[in-house]
């Protein structure tokens, strides 16, 4: 079996359930799920996927295989601005002229990333510098930020912002929308209420642990906030979810427990290697090993960032600077 029938080998959904599509990634985690919900006149996609040819591939296979016409999408809906979710978007609204839906702040960290001069991609670079990677490493982040131009491209030409107050129309269901901040910034899950269902994106996902990453002038204590809307998931009453990665699940509200727990494990763990003073490099090091793609390197360093801000705002940590760089060290005597 090829992996594209691999990936479009499921079965078909329950009446009124929304179909998957699995749309392929180059990346380890190997896909991420799309979902199309039928309504009255046609379909809402959430979360179209990457843009690469296997991944334009799959989807017109799957639209042939449930009998969907690209002019049958009414709207395309995303839960969060990451690349695997966001770079078909435009594509898809090309396709199908249908609206593209996004929250305000996810929409301008697109911007800040794909479009223009890219000016987030410098502002990271040097925050590395700061928190202590070498020039030769970080001169890698150039070429890694470039490679996700084509996959993200086109843009969609015109978006539709989010109105968090009022309900959003996911096919037939008329969906609450939950500001979930932490893995992405402006990331939104839609909660069905009459079915207690969630389309939860990458806030809760089974098996795996969201990435929360620091990035400049966005939230300035990510996992702060990541943990309290974890927190906040116990308020809903959830017998299915649907995230961006793996497979549906039906325990929502006890995974979320224990992400938080994932967390405060990992606080503790750095907390305790920061006993010996350490830039966020090299504990980056210590913690996720020195084996990584620049991929993974470059989350794996936000990742422990986001961590080190959440112990430095707790004064868990001391914060000096030497010649530029910041170094950390435990409070605990």
């Amino acid at each position: 079996m090829s992996r594209i029938d691999d990936l479009l080998a499921m079965d078909p959904p329950e009446p009124g359930m929304p179909i998957r599509v699995k749309v392929p990634l180059p990346f380890p985690l190997r896909w991420v799920n799309s979902y199309l919900v039928r309504g009255r006149d046609g379909y809402t996609l959430i979360d179209p996927g990457l843009h690469t040819p296997e991944a334009e591939q799959v989807w017109e296979e799957a639209l042939r295989k449930y009998g969907i016409g690209y002019g049958d999408i009414e709207r395309i809906v995303l839960t969060h601005h990451h690349p695997d979710h966001y770079g078909l978007a435009g594509w898809f609204q090309e396709q199908s002229g249908a609206p593209v839906w996004i929250s305000e702040e996810g929409q301008r960290q697109a911007e800040r990333m794909w479009s223009g001069s890219f000016p987030m991609n410098g502002q990271i670079y040097d925050l590395f510098i700061h928190h202590g990677m070498d020039e030769d490493t970080a001169a890698k982040l150039h070429g890694h930020f470039e490679s996700f131009l084509p996959l993200v491209h086109p843009m969609p030409a015109q978006v539709s912002f989010y109105n968090l107050e009022q309900p959003f129309l996911i096919g037939t269901r008329s969906c609450e929308m939950i500001h979930t901040p932490g893995h992405a910034y402006g990331h939104v899950c839609f909660y069905d209420r009459e079915r207690q269902e969630m389309f939860c994106g990458d806030h809760v996902l089974p098996r795996i642990s969201p990435n929360v990453s620091f990035i400049p002038d966005t939230e300035d204590n990510p996992l702060h906030s990541y943990l309290n809307s974890l927190s906040e998931m116990n308020r809903y009453e959830v017998r299915w979810a649907y995230p961006g990665h793996r497979d549906p699940f039906d325990s929502f509200a006890e995974r979320a427990v224990t992400l938080i727990k994932h967390h405060e494990e990992r606080l503790a763990e750095m907390e305790e290697r920061l006993r010996s003073t350490l830039t966020v490099y090299q504990l980056c090091r210590e913690v996720f090993g020195e084996r990584l793609t620049m991929h993974q390197l470059r989350f794996a360093m936000a990742e422990t960032l986001a961590h080190v801000i959440y112990l430095h705002r707790a004064e868990r940590v001391a914060e000096q600077t030497q010649d530029g760089i910041h170094l950390y060290t435990s409070s605990k005597k």
